[in-house]
């Protein structure tokens, strides 16, 4: 059950929500505090779990028909693991919930209710975000901005015309990942029945739609405080990785795989890139 569970919350993705949150509050309040320390564990564990775990047990029909699934990409969940994840989801996150209720003030509960309903709303029956096309993106990509905006609230930062674009950046990243990562899935969700963004708009337009989000992310870098404008320059890999499959046919979208996998390893290098680019502009501060 704790393998399952554990692959369930896509350990090579935990660093994508963690980071945020830890990178901005450090910035925004300058120490190691309680906050900082539940609030990065919980957004590197319970969060993705909840997060992942809730969408393997909603998409298990989908899944018996995607290949990738059964791995670091996703589990495969049996109909006995469902009720187990979804409890380990819950008992896993309360804790972290109410204690970053006290620490927090009205704002930075508001924030974090937020992120919480787009994790639940992305899979659960009776909303089911991921199948209403271009709200899917949307709702993915709050998943990852979410807790950086819930670290600045909570860490009482000022919120500038520069932070914005930073934010905004990292909003159009998003959604260009989750239109990306919806391509290789078009068979599997089209036979189960599933809308998404790449099933509705077809593999070839989404992956130019993900393209050109790259790129607005890259541009609204440019309005960011030095160093940031630099960061504009990590949104060329990511283009660089997709471009192949900007005529992909629907019938070949499980080749756009290869591209998924080329994403995974990017955000690491991007991460450490990113990291370095953050501490410079501390040192600026």
């Amino acid at each position: 059950m704790i393998r399952t569970l554990f692959v369930s919350s896509r350990p090579l993705s935990w660093v994508n929500t963690a980071f945020p949150f830890a990178a901005v509050y450090l910035l925004a309040t300058g120490r190691i505090d309680a906050a900082f320390l539940i609030g990065t564990l919980f957004f590197l564990i319970p969060y993705n779990l909840a997060m992942y775990g809730i969408n393997d047990v909603f998409d298990y029909e989908s899944d018996l028909r995607n290949p990738r699934k059964g791995g670091v990409e996703g589990a495969l969940l049996a109909p006995s693991m469902h009720r187990p994840t979804i409890v380990a989801a819950i008992v896993t996150t309360v804790p972290f919930v109410i204690a970053l209720v006290a620490l927090g003030h009205p704002l930075s509960w508001l924030v974090l209710a937020a992120s919480l309903f787009a994790v639940v709303a992305y899979s659960a029956a009776g909303l089911r975000f991921k199948e209403r096309p271009v709200l899917d993106s949307i709702t993915s990509s709050t998943h990852f901005v979410s807790p950086a905006v819930y670290g600045l609230v909570l860490g009482g930062a000022e919120f500038t015309g520069a932070l914005w674009a930073v934010l905004a950046a990292f909003f159009a990243w998003g959604m260009a990942s989750h239109a990306f990562g919806a391509v290789q899935d078009v068979v599997a969700d089209r036979e189960a029945g599933i809308a998404s963004i790449a099933t509705v708009f077809g593999a070839r337009t989404t992956v130019r739609l993900a393209i050109a989000l790259y790129s607005a992310a890259g541009v609204l870098m440019l309005f960011s405080e030095w160093p940031g404008p630099l960061g504009g320059l990590l949104a060329l890999p990511y283009i660089v990785a997709i471009a192949p499959w900007w005529g992909v046919p629907d019938a070949d979208a499980e080749s756009a795989n290869r591209g998924w996998k080329r994403f995974l390893a990017l955000n690491f290098v991007t991460g450490f890139l990113t990291t370095m680019l953050l501490i410079w502009f501390s040192i600026l501060d």
